[in-house]
């Protein structure tokens, strides 16, 4: 008997798995879209303005999933490594050109997530009008803690986002404040994209993002989530 791999040259690893609340089971993660500039505050500290007319995302490779309590490297290439904290949105269902009202009809669940960014490479990609991915796309920079399924955590509301490094709080808004809500979301990127089961959808950050170094302690909650927490470990030696 022949198994599917052996027509391949080398196997590649099983996708990541995320934990999830009262489930002994585990949420394969298949996708990353990320959402740019969706709270007005993140935005304008970044000397940007949010475009309203519709969200834009970048893509994170599922390889890029780091689970909640881990160590992680200083990432090579970056002098200014940046914590963004955001709601992470986990998808079971499919949802094609959905329109809101139907879009969270496709949403499986809710995660405290962190968006980690190598900030001075995005920066100059912005400023060349390059794409963001050495910035944004690269090992160890979707960190993410169990998920709470939809039914369990309940209303979105305008429930607190916040993050600390060490003692310091450096973000805290509500989610309410998001410009684009997660209907909104699901419902325009599934106009895109064929969405379904394992996609991860970051939501945004609030202002307050900033450097980390090594030694640094990141914990990020969300009422009602279990929070997300990483230690930044010294550069891997080459």
């Amino acid at each position: 008997m022949t198994s599917d791999t052996d027509d391949l040259l080398f196997a590649l690893p099983a996708p990541p798995r995320v934990a999830v609340v009262g489930d002994t089971r585990r949420y394969p993660v298949a996708r990353i879209f990320c959402v740019g500039r969706n709270y007005a505050d993140h935005a304008a500290e970044m000397g940007v303005e949010v475009d309203r007319q519709a969200p834009f995302y970048f893509l994170k490779q599922a390889g890029a999933i780091v689970p909640s309590g881990a160590t992680i490297p200083y990432p090579p290439g970056t002098r200014d490594f940046h914590h963004e904290m955001e709601l992470v949105v986990a998808l079971g269902a499919s949802a094609h050109a959905v329109p809101v009202d139907r879009a969270m009809d496709a949403v499986f669940g809710y995660a405290c997530g962190l968006d980690m960014t190598r900030r001075d490479l995005q920066l100059d990609a912005r400023a060349k009008g390059r794409p963001w991915d050495l910035g944004k796309d690269f090992e160890d920079s979707a960190v993410i803690a169990p998920i709470v399924p939809k039914a369990d955590f309940g209303v979105i509301g305008d429930r607190r986002i916040d993050l600390t490094v060490g003692a310091v709080r450096r973000q805290s808004a509500k989610l309410s404040d998001l410009v684009w809500s997660v209907a909104e979301l699901v419902s325009h990127l599934s106009r895109y994209y064929h969405l379904g089961p394992g996609d991860l959808i970051f939501t945004g950050t609030p202002a307050g993002v900033g450097p980390v170094v090594p030694g640094d302690r990141i914990v990020g909650a969300i009422d009602g989530l279990p929070p997300v927490e990483l230690v930044i470990g010294a550069p891997q030696s080459a």
